[in-house]
């Protein structure tokens, strides 16, 4: 069974740094991610990561996030740096099996306010 652990998420004041961590168990997985959903929005992508490293971002988080993982701990990590009240959001983690399942986290709050 898989199971997904996010943790990291919080208040930030604009122009800080958080780190979210997400790790995943019960499964090899090929592709691990982020997403977010702000009051009143859709849910949306902001990055993902394939087994071999490649990562994919949002043109709105690109040079401020980064996104990471660690195959050995089945964990990916996401880097939020200069964030603003627009990166305000309820982050999900998302994974996909190798068999093509998918999968998401329960949700972290991050909160960028003064």
């Amino acid at each position: 069974q898989v199971q997904l652990v996010e943790s990291g998420g919080g208040l930030v004041q604009p122009g800080g740094s958080l780190r979210l961590s997400c790790a995943a168990s019960g499964s090899i997985f090929r592709i691990m991610g982020w997403y977010r959903q702000a009051p009143g929005k859709q849910r949306e992508l902001v990055a993902t990561i394939t087994r071999a490293g490649t990562p994919n971002y949002a043109d709105s988080v690109k040079g401020r996030f980064t996104i990471s993982r660690d195959n050995a701990k089945n964990t990916v990590y996401l880097q939020m740096n200069s964030l603003n009240p627009e990166d305000t959001a309820v982050y999900y983690c998302n994974v996909f099996t190798l068999e093509g399942s998918n999968y998401w986290g329960q949700g972290t709050q991050v909160t960028v306010s003064s």
